[in-house]
């Protein structure tokens, strides 16, 4: 699928329904689980319904996904289906659903389904989403190779990184090395007394059909900041406590926490050179049926106040938008 969107800015979109239906017969048929003497196998992929997409703007890539699958199974002595109902973007791997309907059924062969083979089948359902996406993302963008802007390009390299193993280090005990000639400074400071970058701030606001104690918990629950980061978070609502979003591309810290109506935290990119970071001060006010909730940066390094804006604008209060219906999505 060839592009013409200079600089990737434009939004481009590409239907995958097809590709998910042989993705799912790549993976799921013949996938096998077994105990003692008894193996239960997937069969066919008996029907697959719904949507599937990869988006692209401003050189970031998403997907939206909403399926519905019905396997087929059998074993020596029972045969039978596995309905999936919801396989979405924005479902976690712990709430995907099966429901077994038999055909013929003997006492073997429902704990051997259940135990040994769904697990393996929720794990090729996890890997879905990622995969869509590497598979995918590249036929609906100019090769990177070819943006000139910077902001797109970054944001290009972000669509495509993979979760990494985040360090378990202290934010406030970082090491600086100076000089290869220099010991090494170890700073006490979260942001380091020399400022790493020229810096500059920003402000802005989104309102949001909801309450200010639901917009608070969607912030800083580790349950509902998986479901709008669509991973697994590394947060606690703890004062003082260290968090780390996206794979480990975004980490901070959370400075204050006030229930219900602003939330003070430390936040870097975690490629930005170490030890730099931007405080972020959000405050919710709850009005009529819905709360504003507006954000005061101060420390972005000039030169990413587009990217930094947009990342918030994207990932954060669109995707939360999204998958919470908490307004509307331009």
């Amino acid at each position: 699928m060839g592009v013409q969107n200079p600089n990737n800015w434009h939004w481009v979109d590409k239907n995958c329904i097809k590709w998910s239906r042989e993705y799912f017969e790549k993976r799921l048929v013949g996938l096998e689980g077994n105990e003692g003497e008894t193996t239960v196998k997937v069969t066919a992929l008996r029907s697959l319904e719904g949507d599937a997409e990869v988006c692209q703007r401003k050189g970031r890539v998403i997907s939206l996904f909403d399926l519905k699958l019905i396997l087929a199974f059998e074993s020596d002595t029972a045969k039978g289906t596995i309905h999936i109902p919801e396989v979405a973007f924005d479902t976690e791997p712990d709430d995907y659903q099966f429901n077994l309907s038999f055909d013929k059924e003997d006492a073997k062969t429902r704990p051997v389904l259940r135990e040994r083979l769904i697990p393996k089948i929720r794990k090729v359902l996890e890997e879905f989403g990622p995969t869509l996406i590497h598979v995918n993302g590249s036929d609906i963008q100019e090769d990177e190779s070819k943006v000139k802007s910077t902001f797109t390009k970054a944001n290009q390299s972000m669509s495509y990184v993979r979760p990494k193993v985040v360090e378990r280090t202290t934010i406030n005990k970082s090491v600086v090395k100076k000089d290869s000639n220099e010991s090494v400074h170890k700073s006490g400071v979260i942001s380091g007394s020399t400022p790493k970058y020229n810096t500059t701030s920003l402000q802005f606001s989104s309102t949001f059909n909801t309450s200010a104690e639901q917009l608070y918990n969607t912030l800083i629950q580790p349950e509902r900041v998986a479901l709008w980061t669509r991973s697994q978070p590394d947060i606690k609502p703890v004062e003082g406590s260290e968090f780390h979003l996206f794979g480990g591309n975004i980490e901070g810290k959370l400075v204050k926490l006030v229930s219900n109506k602003q939330i003070v935290m430390l936040w870097r990119i975690s490629d930005w050179k170490q030890g730099h970071y931007t405080t972020i001060t959000i405050d919710l006010d709850e009005g009529d049926g819905e709360t504003k909730m507006s954000f005061d940066l101060q420390g972005v390094p000039i030169g990413e106040e587009e990217l930094v804006q947009d990342n918030f604008q994207e990932k954060y209060i669109r995707t939360i938008k999204m998958t919470f219906g908490f307004g509307a999505v331009l």
